[in-house]
């Protein structure tokens, strides 16, 4: 059988658009009454806090609180919806190459799964969109609250998929080393720079786009 194929999401499936994320958070600062820049800061400052358990109206009501806000229910609610636009319109993003590319794979015969340390709202958004749809088994460090590169996370991937994690390819661009992780569980690694190169200390050379995996792997 074609071995199983596990991806990362962000800055692998899709742009990460940081500059983006941030704009949106300085947003939903004023939504709330606390200052942007101390509210972008503190987004992250508590990113392994609100990838593993914080949903996203809690994370407004938290953070928000700890720079002096005391924002009402309803201001609450508006800054969390804003929020869950941005992951639908990130989402949305992906770009058709990185489609022809799984529907490729799967053509092969290849399972695919997906590792991400993603927050609630891309956990929430995902089930509607056209990546959805080609992977088998989604796992979001939110859901499952363990995290890349814990060990944990992979297996737990692996055993969804309904193989050992030896058996497995992971593909990534290497944040939160994500790369080393997989292979400390015994996983092929493939480092992609298409997005962003996020470990260039990585050994090999990098796909430049998600394209050329089948013929690697053919």
């Amino acid at each position: 059988m074609p071995r199983p194929l596990i991806f990362d999401l962000f800055h692998t499936l899709v742009p990460g658009s940081d500059a983006e994320r941030d704009r949106v958070v300085g947003e939903m600062a004023l939504m709330v009454g606390v200052e942007p820049s101390a509210l972008v800061a503190a987004y992250h400052a508590t990113w392994r806090d609100r990838m593993t358990g914080w949903d996203v109206a809690e994370t407004v009501r938290i953070l928000a609180g700890r720079l002096g806000g005391t924002p009402t229910e309803d201001q609450v609610a508006r800054a969390a919806a804003h929020r869950r636009e941005l992951a639908v319109r990130l989402l949305d993003r992906v770009p058709e190459t990185t489609l022809a590319a799984l529907d490729a794979l799967r053509a092969q015969g290849h399972p695919i799964g997906l590792i991400s340390n993603a927050t609630a709202e891309t956990a929430e958004a995902w089930p509607v969109t056209r990546l959805a749809r080609r992977i088998d088994v989604a796992v979001f460090s939110c859901d499952v609250r363990l995290a890349k590169p814990d060990p944990a996370i992979y297996r737990l991937t692996a055993g969804r998929l309904g193989v050992d994690p030896t058996d497995c390819v992971f593909v990534g661009d290497g944040a939160d080393g994500e790369l080393a992780g997989a292979a400390a569980v015994g996983m092929r690694v493939f480092r992609t720079a298409e997005h962003n190169d996020s470990d260039p200390a990585w050994t090999g050379r990098p796909l430049a786009t998600l394209g050329e995996l089948a013929a690697l792997l053919r």
